[in-house]
């Protein structure tokens, strides 16, 4: 049962991204113009990846229970999450600096 809630949780997280960044598809490029468009499209992207991870991370986890061996994608999964979230973390950080410069 932890599998699937963990499952879940990974799910929630990327559905929570991915509206986030709808809304702010619709609320950031009156603010930010191009920015706000970048900022929306990293966070359906990074939404995107958390979806992946968790769709990898249940399937790794099945099949390590039903073989007991086996190399899984963890490392890889861990990676690309880790890229996505710093590629958001420094558009976001641009997005403030251009509205505390305004």
């Amino acid at each position: 049962m932890q599998a699937e809630r963990t499952s879940l949780a990974w799910r929630r997280t990327a559905l929570s991204v991915t509206v986030g960044s709808l809304v702010g598809l619709r609320v950031l490029p009156p603010q930010l113009g191009a920015l706000g468009y970048a900022v929306s499209a990293l966070g359906l992207v990074w939404g995107l990846n958390l979806a992946l991870t968790a769709r990898r991370r249940y399937r790794d986890g099945a099949r390590l229970l039903r073989t007991r061996a086996g190399a899984t994608t963890a490392g890889t999964s861990l990676m690309r999450t880790a890229v996505t979230s710093g590629m958001f973390a420094v558009v976001a950080l641009t997005a403030v600096l251009v509205l505390a410069l305004r």
